[in-house]
């Protein structure tokens, strides 16, 4: 008897970027971060000097915490660093990224603003910035794919 096949879903597309010289296994980090577009610009913020990565640019959001849905700490740490709610997040892009110590498992959701105005609350400070200058800003390794992917679209 065969089997009946099942129908596939299309699922946000992976992309898996190494750091040169890891090899051994280390503990996931799962951040959700926030593609948030506004009238073509994406909203970026600068890390805290005093954080992991500090001063380096990156799309807002943050690590999810035990028992949370990707889009609950989603809108959890956007709350938090931004003082803004998000409507309906479609999640985008998974990348998985090797830094010394830990990876990190980013899961990318497009999203835009359905309450407040984007504060630098818990980052140094925020910018809305067309694709196109991306590139001009300095972004952690693992964000480098997405912004390639943006940059195509």
């Amino acid at each position: 008897m065969r089997r009946a096949r099942q129908k596939k879903t299309k699922r946000p597309s992976r992309v898996r970027s190494r750091t040169p010289g890891s090899s051994r296994p280390s503990p996931v980090v799962q951040v959700a971060a926030g593609l948030i577009v506004r009238e073509g610009h994406y909203l970026i913020a600068r890390r805290r000097a005093d954080t992991h990565l500090g001063g380096l640019w990156e799309f807002p959001g943050g690590k999810r915490e035990r028992g949370e849905t990707l889009e609950d700490c989603l809108q959890r740490e956007l709350r938090e660093e931004l003082g803004v709610d998000v409507s309906s997040p479609i999640h985008f892009r998974v990348i998985r990224h090797d830094y010394p110590g830990k990876t990190v498992e980013l899961h990318f959701f497009r999203c835009a603003i359905s309450r407040g105005e984007a504060r630098a609350l818990d980052c140094e400070e925020v910018r809305w910035v067309m694709p196109a200058e991306l590139t001009s800003y300095e972004f952690p390794p693992a964000d480098r794919p997405l912004i390639e992917a943006l940059q195509a679209l």
